[in-house]
């Protein structure tokens, strides 16, 4: 967790941040046209559109794994980690899988973290496509 702390920027609540990323993910959706872009234009304008709203987006974090005291070789790589609070795994595709959501499960443990955010952009419409992935929160 201490690693993590220096993506920290704001005192928002991660029901806060959550709040904004749906309105922004909505937003992207709506300007992009719906589904059927790649993942990676979504995350560009995603990331854009979150740093617009005043949140600090770090995309590709590394994170030490440690097992038995061994610090891992391979660390864990969030794609997104908004306001050093909320991880956020981006989609799209048609054929969701709720592995999406145990691998943000698991993520959320070995970081300590209490919310992550699945977003695919594949669906007709992305609220239907934004899953909540809570760690006693």
């Amino acid at each position: 967790m201490n690693e993590l702390m220096r993506w920290h920027r704001s005192d928002l609540s991660e029901n806060e941040i959550s709040r904004k990323i749906v309105l922004c993910a909505v937003e992207v959706h709506r300007t992009l046209g719906g589904a059927g872009l790649l993942e990676n234009v979504y995350e560009e304008a995603l990331a854009w559109e979150l740093s617009y709203a005043g949140l600090h987006v770090a995309r590709q974090v590394e994170v030490p794994i440690t097992y038995k005291s061994k610090i891992l070789a391979t660390p864990l790589l969030i794609d997104w980690l908004l306001d050093g609070k909320v991880i956020i795994e981006c989609k799209a595709t048609s054929d969701y899988n709720t592995v999406f959501e145990a691998q943000t499960l698991t993520y959320l443990r070995l970081t300590d973290l209490k919310l992550g955010m699945v977003i695919n952009f594949g669906e007709r419409m992305v609220k239907d496509g934004i899953h909540r992935v809570v760690n006693n929160l």
